[in-house]
């Protein structure tokens, strides 16, 4: 597995040099397969990221050509304040003008939202992964993302893998509505099964709140059940982490 670090000292500078990676390795996957995934990520510095993109970097691409899933969303209505792909939409893709970039916009596929079946939405949102995403074998293979953008939670947690929930033990689906106690709600997410099937893997992590998780997912103690990135681990990929200095800390000693 290829690994890098990249450390900028603060947030601004990580969200553009990961626009910078984004776009090349866009590049790259149009140019090796014709068409590019990406598993889009919520948080402060994947919107970041998105606003970037639609300042800079929208004539740049065939974006007509990039496919965009959601790695992991909330339960709620897609008009709701606390919606990932709300935050997307209003971070990037409502910035487009259309009459400049109607013919140049991603395919859009938003997470599922069924309110009352979360279960049901999350095994809906698979079908429709298995649709759209490239599988490198047969039907019952698991789909391979070209780029999966992750954050990472002071406890740890990444996409909607919570400590001690069930969707860490998930070996059989690529997608499932996790129930998360702390938040007596459910969250709707990849599992990592898919995540690490993916050709590269990116973790966006900022602040000092943070440096505690980034440390102990890179070097231990090894418990996944207590701390969930650890789970990623790109069998044939690369992954990637993107920290500020304040997240980077205990990794730059």
């Amino acid at each position: 597995m290829y690994h890098q670090t990249i450390v900028k000292p603060n947030a601004e500078e990580v969200a553009l040099a990961a626009t910078d990676w984004l776009v090349e390795t866009i590049r790259e996957s149009i140019a090796a397969r014709g068409q590019c995934s990406i598993a889009l990520s919520g948080g402060s510095t994947p919107k970041r990221l998105y606003q970037m993109i639609a300042e800079s970097e929208t004539d740049k691409l065939d974006w007509s050509l990039v496919t965009l899933v959601w790695g992991d969303e909330r339960n709620v209505p897609h008009d709701h304040v606390d919606s990932n792909y709300r935050m997307v939409r209003e971070a990037w893709l409502d910035r487009l003008d259309p009459k400049n970039h109607s013919k140049n916009m991603p395919k859009v596929f938003p997470v599922v939202i069924d309110l009352k079946a979360p279960d049901r939405a999350a095994l809906q949102y698979e079908k429709q992964l298995r649709d759209v995403l490239e599988n490198e074998g047969d039907k019952d293979d698991v789909p391979t993302i070209d780029i999966v953008l992750l954050g990472l939670g002071d406890d740890a947690h990444t996409a909607s893998l919570f400590p001690e929930t069930e969707a860490l033990k998930e070996s059989d689906h690529l997608f499932v509505a996790n129930f998360v106690p702390k938040f007596s709600a459910y969250r709707l997410t990849l599992t990592a099964p898919i995540i690490n099937a993916a050709r590269n893997v990116a973790f966006l992590v900022c602040g000092a709140s943070k440096r505690p998780a980034v440390d102990v997912v890179l070097h231990g103690p090894r418990h996944p059940d207590e701390y969930p990135a650890q789970l990623i681990e790109p069998k044939l990929g690369r992954l990637w982490w993107f920290l500020d200095s304040a997240a980077a800390a205990e990794v730059l000693k």
